[in-house]
């Protein structure tokens, strides 16, 4: 069975996969700081609605952000170590690239999170294939509304970030079934079972600040 998780926003949303896809157990809580505190029990309880145990994962899918540093770290330090534990892959997706796979449009469509410190982070994808996949056109990065409103005129936009500065982005109202706020772990197993997600490697995805230096040396999940 496949696991799948991520805390790269303030949802921390955990989903259980069979190698095919289907889903057979999911949970999403949105709570910005208690990331730690709720990723463990969720895993659990997922595991335990599949009447499955640890060792019955094959893989680990988690999603690397961007996100917020803390939160973001809670998710992979939690899936690099269960694979290392239990001998399993770890694959890490983008997590833009879930949420834009979420969108049931037949359009292009841009993703925006929440980067706090009133900026965004950002992508801007392609109209699905026959798949549902989506090719990322542009992105991720990290900039004030403001700056990238051009950047993003005349797209959907999906994610949290679209709610907090649609006024900014000069977004029209959405339809309700074009906006997911947060990224689903449910999309992310059957993407990665199904190949319809882009898999990289469970590293952290960190974006320079436009008006923030940054040490030379990277930041370490373990």
């Amino acid at each position: 069975m496949l696991l799948a998780f991520d805390t790269s926003s303030a949802a921390v949303t955990v989903a259980l996969a069979t190698p095919a896809g289907e889903i057979v157990a999911s949970s999403t809580t949105v709570d910005a700081l208690r990331h730690g505190e709720l990723l463990a029990p969720a895993i659990a309880s997922a595991l335990d609605t599949a009447g499955a145990g640890p060792r019955d994962l094959t893989g680990i899918a988690v999603g690397v952000g961007p996100g917020p540093f803390t939160g973001l770290r809670v998710g992979l330090v939690t899936a690099r170590t269960m694979g290392e534990v239990l001998g399993i892959e770890v694959s890490g997706v983008c997590s833009l690239d879930i949420l834009a796979r979420q969108s049931s449009l037949t359009l292009p469509v841009a993703v925006a999170t929440d980067a706090r410190r009133k900026e965004i982070y950002w992508a801007l994808y392609d109209g699905p294939a026959a798949d549902g996949s989506r090719r990322r056109l542009e992105g991720p990065a990290v900039d004030k509304p403001a700056d990238v409103a051009h950047v993003l005129s005349g797209l959907p936009v999906i994610g949290r970030g679209a709610v907090l500065y649609g006024d900014v982005l000069g977004l029209p109202p959405a339809a309700d079934d074009a906006v997911a706020e947060y990224p689903s772990a449910e999309v992310l197993a059957t993407g990665v079972a199904t190949g319809t997600l882009v898999v990289v490697e469970p590293e952290p995805m960190y974006l320079r600040r436009p008006d923030v230096t940054m040490s030379a040396g990277p930041k370490s999940v373990l």
